[in-house]
């Protein structure tokens, strides 16, 4: 049977954790731009690096061969989602975002963190 995948082939882009770390990056960037300009090249770039680096390995891994291939990527995806959750610790500590804004980015931070050990348990067990 011939999978379907999106009309460009690729198939990561029909999945919903895709989907949502790439909403989460959006929303986070906008974020961002409130930070002060002297963050610019630090935790700005550093928090920008790891959003990327969650969308980019779940991509990179879809096309692996085995699924504990893929699982490397989608591990590496949840530790760049750790990194993201220490750069809002940052940014809370600095009062770069308010508390508020913080509880709501850790709260979408765990639903994704949870998903994508959803997703590295499934890959382990088939």
């Amino acid at each position: 049977m011939i999978k379907t995948y999106d009309k460009y082939g690729f198939r990561f882009r029909e999945w919903d954790i895709y989907k949502d770390a790439r909403r989460f990056r959006i929303e986070l960037y906008e974020v961002l731009r409130t930070y002060p300009m002297e963050e610019k090249f630090a935790l700005v770039d550093q928090t920008k690096r790891a959003l990327n680096s969650i969308i980019l390995n779940i991509a990179e891994g879809a096309n692996r061969t085995t699924n504990k291939d893929l699982r490397i990527y989608i591990s590496r995806a949840a530790g760049s989602l750790d990194e993201v959750v220490a750069c809002l610790d940052c940014a809370l500590d600095n009062n770069y975002i308010n508390k508020d804004k913080h509880q709501e980015f850790l709260e979408k931070a765990s639903n994704l963190a949870k998903r994508l050990k959803g997703f590295i348990v499934k890959l382990s067990n088939s």
